[in-house]
C-alpha cells in the first residue's frame, strides 16, 4: 500500500497507508485523517475533499477533469495545483504522494 502524505494548514503532516485503487479521499476518510470531508463519498458531486497536490507531484496525478474543476470553483482557497482527492486514484507510483488541505472546505 502506498504511503500518502497530508498536511493541513498548520502544516502538521499525517501519514497513511492507502490501498491500491483506493481514492486519496478514501485513504484520508479512513484513516479519520481531519481536513478532507468527503460528504458525497466520492462521486465528485461536492467539493469537501479539496486538496493541494505537492508540486513536485502533480505530473503524476495529472491534471483535474471540467467536471472536477466545475467543483472545485466552489471551494475556498483554490490554487492552479487543486483536486478533489476522491479523483485521484491511488497506485503505486503514488507512493510517497504529498497532498495540502487547505483551512476550511466550505
Amino acid at each position: 500500500m502506498p504511503l500518502i502524505t497530508y498536511i493541513d494548514h498548520n502544516g502538521n503532516a499525517f501519514e497513511a497507508d492507502v490501498p491500491v485503487g483506493d481514492s486519496v479521499m478514501q485513504g484520508a476518510v479512513d484513516n479519520m485523517i481531519d481536513g478532507i470531508i468527503g460528504e458525497c463519498g466520492g462521486a465528485c458531486a461536492c467539493a469537501t475533499c479539496h486538496c493541494i497536490v505537492d508540486n513536485s507531484w502533480i505530473e503524476k496525478t495529472g491534471p483535474a477533469s471540467e467536471e472536477e474543476q466545475l467543483m472545485l470553483e466552489l471551494s475556498a482557497e483554490i490554487q492552479e495545483n487543486s483536486r478533489l482527492s476522491c479523483q485521484i486514484e491511488v497506485t503505486e507510483e503514488l507512493e510517497g504522494l504529498v497532498v495540502h488541505m487547505p483551512q476550511s472546505q466550505y
